[in-house]
């Protein structure tokens, strides 16, 4: 439906404009608003009335526009806020979830950490089996993290073959423990791919969340940690 500039204009100037259009004598609207908006019933002509039923079918069609615009909006951060493969948040809303929890974290004293994985050996499921197989690597690695974290807790993909997991209630080493944890779940079943099967292998590092800490900078020290875990896997 357009929308005229008509639409921006003050209801009661609008009423004013009307009546005096259709010769209508306007009052001042009593104090205990008996009257319809200052006007009798005796005082609208027909035209005034069908306008007036006119002007409400357009406020009741804009109100219906109103509504799916904002459930159109609404879908759409969601799915900016979606990766684009697994059902798990994105990086960018990873690391907004990340900012709200290290503020709830300085204000209340509330320990918090945050978790870094990343799929070891993606790169050869890709190149074996295809990007198909790869896909599905990074979608049960998803599922299985879902699985296994409170509803309190957010995971996220970071990009690639990185994960995210963001567990309230947790200082260090709580969450050195429940990344273990974690990282037991995803390895604990091979990877099923029409006839054949891989193991599930990943790294993990930990940064507790600090109010001195910006959110990629904690981002980054997870990242970091996760590295010198996944060295020491390979030397070891």
């Amino acid at each position: 439906m357009k929308v005229t500039g008509a639409r921006n204009e003050p209801f009661s100037a609008m009423r004013r404009r009307a009546l005096a259009q259709s010769g209508a004598q306007v009052r001042a609207a009593p104090a205990d608003r008996a009257d319809f908006l200052g006007v009798t019933e005796a005082e609208l002509t027909p035209a005034v009335k069908g306008a007036m039923q006119a002007l409400l079918v357009e406020i009741d069609d804009l109100r219906g526009e109103v509504k799916q615009l904002k459930a159109r909006l609404a879908d759409a951060e969601e799915m900016a806020d979606r990766d684009a493969l697994t059902p798990l948040l994105n990086r960018r809303a990873l690391v907004r979830e990340l900012g709200r929890i290290r503020t709830f974290a300085q204000r209340y004293g509330s320990p918090a950490s945050l978790v870094y994985f990343d799929l070891d050996g993606l790169k050869s499921i890709n190149d074996r089996f295809g990007h198909a197989a790869g896909d599905a690597a990074l979608q049960a690695v998803a599922e299985r993290l879902l699985a296994n974290i409170r509803d309190s807790d957010i995971v996220g993909r970071m990009g690639g073959d990185e994960f995210a997991v963001i567990l309230v209630q947790a200082d260090q080493a709580t969450a050195e423990a429940k990344a273990a944890s974690l990282a037991r779940a995803i390895e604990s079943e091979p990877l099923r791919f029409g006839d054949w099967t891989a193991p599930m292998h990943v790294s993990f590092g930990v940064s507790e969340i600090r109010p001195e800490v910006e959110p990629e900078g904690l981002v980054a020290e997870a990242d970091a940690a996760m590295y010198v875990r996944k060295r020491g896997r390979k030397t070891a």
